[in-house]
């Protein structure tokens, strides 16, 4: 059988592509391009939208003469000043509240987390009885509100426990959080069993599982406890408000608002001075969102696990 073969010298036949299929690739990557330039539209607008606010808020602190305008969003450099900073801390001492209201907060995330990281873990990798009536209960807590509460709690801890102007009569009522109790019950439901089992083989205690197994592998739950507490405490008012009436103890939202209820419309620029208590009491909040969002991340947990 004779194989037919080219000739000497002969250029080999060129396959062309089908025009067809480059016009497919073109239209689909015209397409693609399209939809990240809109895509980038409606984030930027978005995000100018969600930061606006703040911004307006910022400049309307250092503002000399108040412009409540759209205008004011760019105001003139000669009104910009620290009058209004000044003039809030002669009143009320900013460091004092922030301190105060760090300890406050502080002690709360503390055993928020603390009890949160206990609880979650015995709700969700222990067997014990009684686990899923207490879950019910963590989940009954969940639709009580706060404020219903509130009488209680006060003759409680300032009557029957004497810890009125005291930080931990602050504290106590905020020790345990179920929302904290929730997520890190959810998230020790994602990691494998195995990884527990192999460290009690090799004897470790279950608490040293939790601290060496369970803890680094929920970083991201962690973070979003923390940043998800923070909020309530930092800006509470009212409970310690309740609690104490010294100055020095009372946290920063506490001396705002009797600022701004007592103090504020009397002052030569309201507005203003109003806008510099808000961005003192936000930034530390602003700041931590930031130093936090980048542990907002998906891990695979399976990945430690063969097979």
């Amino acid at each position: 059988m004779t194989s037919i073969r080219p000739a000497v010298g002969a250029t080999p036949p060129v396959l062309k592509k089908p025009r067809r299929r480059r016009r497919d690739l073109g239209s689909a990557r015209s397409l693609t391009r399209g939809q990240a330039i809109l895509q980038g539209a409606v984030l930027a607008i978005g995000a100018l939208a969600f930061l606006f606010p703040f911004y307006y808020m910022l400049i309307g602190s250092f503002q000399a003469a108040p412009d409540t305008t759209v205008a004011g969003a760019f105001p003139n450099p000669a009104n910009l000043t620290f009058h209004n900073y000044v003039a809030i801390n002669s009143r009320i001492s900013l460091l004092s509240g922030l301190v105060s209201s760090g300890i406050f907060t502080g002690g709360v995330l503390l055993c928020t987390v603390v009890f949160g990281v206990l609880v979650g873990y015995a709700l969700s990798i222990l067997r014990w009885r009684g686990r899923g009536t207490t879950f019910a209960l963590a989940l009954l807590v969940q639709v009580v509100p706060f404020q219903l509460l509130m009488i209680p709690l006060y003759v409680l801890i300032a009557r029957n426990y004497g810890l009125a102007d005291n930080y931990l009569g602050m504290i106590l009522p905020f020790a345990i959080n179920s929302t904290a109790v929730l997520i890190f019950r959810q998230y020790f439901l994602q990691i494998p069993n195995e990884l527990f089992d192999a460290a009690r083989i090799d004897g470790a205690g279950e608490l040293a599982v939790l601290w060496r197994i369970a803890l680094p592998l929920v970083r991201p739950a962690l973070v979003t406890v923390i940043l998800l507490t923070f909020i309530g405490p930092w800006n509470e008012f009212l409970w310690p408000f309740l609690i104490t009436k010294e100055a020095s103890m009372q946290p920063l939202a506490v001396s705002l608002a009797n600022y701004l209820s007592t103090v504020a419309a009397s002052t030569t620029n309201p507005f203003g001075s109003i806008l510099a208590g808000a961005v003192v009491l936000a930034a530390p909040v602003v700041i931590l969102f930031i130093a936090g969002q980048r542990y907002f991340i998906s891990t695979d947990i399976g990945s430690s696990v063969k097979g």
